[in-house]
């Protein structure tokens, strides 16, 4: 059997690092959103009437009805917030695992923010999922 060299194995495993810590993609994100959220805002993001009354919002907007501009910020402390109990249950439940986790760095108004993997995954599958005025 022939050794790994050294080096190769470093560089293998800073690699493997640098993959964990970088920002999830949307596809890691739709796991998030159907486990989380497609019982109020439906399994494409388009929001639905609530038993209570009511209705969740059509999530895939969110960019349209902000000119365009994608409020990463916003949206990272709504949902936060509401995770935190800041926000009534009856309103929006309690998302205590996307709170939690290794952190990765996410982009936020020019400024790299650690945040939870699960949040900064489900960021990234709604920012893919908005659609444009035309479409």
């Amino acid at each position: 059997m022939r050794a790994i060299p050294a080096t190769a194995l470093i560089l293998a495993v800073i690699a493997a690092c640098a993959r964990i810590d970088a920002m999830p993609g949307p596809a890691e994100g739709e796991k998030v959103f159907a486990a989380n959220c497609v019982a109020c805002h439906d399994y494409r993001g388009q929001g639905a009437e609530l038993s209570g009354g009511g209705e969740a919002p059509d999530l895939t907007r969110i960019a349209e009805r902000r000119d365009g501009d994608f409020p990463r910020a916003e949206i990272l402390t709504k949902i936060d917030g509401y995770g935190r109990g800041k926000v009534s249950a009856e309103i929006m439940p309690a998302f205590g695992a996307l709170l939690e986790g290794e952190l990765v760095p996410v982009e936020i108004d020019g400024v790299m923010t650690p945040t939870p993997r699960p949040l900064a995954a489900l960021l990234a599958y709604l920012e893919s999922i908005q659609v444009s005025e035309a479409g």
